[in-house]
């Protein structure tokens, strides 16, 4: 989070906002140069009210992909990990949670157990589905998904305890790869008690 907000802010900062002036510069152009640093500390003022609002209501923050996937879906890469990767068919332990706009969708990561899912057997959304064969165990992603590739056309309509998603919404969807049962040393062996 501290990486992206970093590069947001230098993108919003003019280089001028960095340049001391010189002797030789006339009374005009300080003027001119101090309404930029106004400028500019306005603009960072604004991203760190908006980038804190974010972070309050802890809704992700995605406006930096590591990658856009040739589908629209971007990653950006929280944690990388080193564990396996699942392959189709496989059953695979993952915490997430998911907004559109600023309505959650649902949200995992504060269960006692993560939510199983078979890669590949279209139970999650279309773009989550197309990224979880690329993750491996301990990574923890945000996707940010286009509306085609999560509920589509039609939207949802809310039911208990879930909110109405409008169609062609583009959902927000943090994920954690966190476990891949039977491709995980048996807890007996890490402990040596066979």
């Amino acid at each position: 989070m501290m990486k992206s907000t970093c590069i947001f802010l230098s993108l919003l900062a003019p280089s001028a906002a960095f340049v001391a002036p010189s002797a030789s510069q006339s009374s005009t152009r300080l003027l001119a140069q101090s309404s930029s640093r106004a400028e500019f500390l306005r603009d960072v003022t604004t991203a760190v009210v908006g980038v804190t609002a974010a972070a309050v209501v802890q809704q992700p923050f995605p406006a930096f992909a590591d990658e856009t996937l040739p589908s629209g879906v971007a990653i950006k890469v929280v944690n990388a990990g080193e564990g396996p990767k699942p392959e189709i068919g496989e059953l695979a332990a993952i915490r997430f949670n998911s907004f559109a706009g600023e309505n959650k969708i649902d949200d995992v990561f504060g269960t006692p157990e993560p939510y199983y899912t078979r890669v590949g057997s279209g139970g999650l959304i279309k773009g989550v589905e197309e990224v979880l064969p690329k993750m491996r165990v301990g990574d923890r992603w945000i996707l940010t998904i286009p509306g085609n590739l999560a509920f589509g056309a039609k939207g949802r309509p809310a039911s208990a305890g879930k909110p109405r998603i409008p169609a062609n919404c583009e959902i927000i969807f943090e994920v954690e790869m966190v476990g891949l049962p039977g491709k995980e040393p048996e807890l007996i062996e890490l402990i040596g008690d066979a």
